[in-house]
């Protein structure tokens, strides 16, 4: 994926999106997932009163939900939906502080590379650039969106069905979550019915797969 970063406005929504370089496998274990996922959560905060690394201690050694966590007044941005793939990160985001997109992502991709190349013990960068964006024009834009995200993993051929996935926001729109652990907020742009959402997304399973294979072809 070229390097492609469209400016960014103050409340305006935009598929935000990274891919590790040469397709390189960067989340391997379901500590990996979590950890880029804690870390979408810290850093959307606004002047976090500690460093990542304390708080993510302090989540795992007291189990508890995140927001109970850390305390905070407002967020430099809102997280729409979510998916963490083995090869990147899928992302919707609303933009509540000038430039606060690039210094979220600026900070998850430099603190996700610093944990994996210790962890590895290996050098250089992880991500085939800092990131690539899309606005997002209507609200029904929007909802195909998340469906689009939410089906990554199974036109990936890595599950069967999308709510097997749990390092994406698909569960919280299924109401599977407990509000206390939600990381996303989606309640303003549409009202999600968790059986209607399920068959939405549901009845796109073939098409995107087809869609995923003709892409493929057509790369080869």
């Amino acid at each position: 994926m070229p390097y492609r970063k469209n400016p960014i406005n103050n409340s305006e929504i935009h598929h935000v999106f990274t891919k590790s370089i040469a397709g390189y496998k960067v989340f391997n274990t379901d500590y990996d997932f979590c950890r880029i996922i804690d870390a979408l959560c810290f850093y959307s905060l606004e002047d976090p009163p500690c460093k990542f690394a304390y708080y993510k201690n302090s989540i795992e050694k007291n189990s508890k939900s995140k927001f109970q966590q850390v305390q905070f007044d407002r967020l430099i941005l809102r997280i729409i939906a979510y998916c963490i793939m083995p090869t990147h990160i899928h992302l919707i985001l609303e933009q509540s502080k000038d430039n606060a997109v690039s210094q979220y992502m600026n900070f998850i991709l430099k603190s996700y590379s610093k944990y994996f190349n210790v962890k590895h013990k290996r050098k250089g960068p992880l991500w085939e650039g800092r990131f690539s964006n899309v606005r997002v024009e209507t609200d029904e834009q929007l909802l195909h969106l998340t469906r689009y995200l939410h089906l990554n993993p199974v036109t990936a051929g890595i599950i069967d069905r999308p709510q097997d996935w749990q390092f994406s926001s698909y569960r919280e729109y299924l109401g599977l979550i407990s509000e206390d652990q939600r990381l996303c907020s989606y309640d303003q742009f549409f009202k999600i019915d968790s059986k209607s959402y399920k068959k939405f997304v549901n009845d796109q399973i073939s098409y995107q797969r087809e869609l995923a294979k003709i892409k493929n072809m057509l790369m080869e």
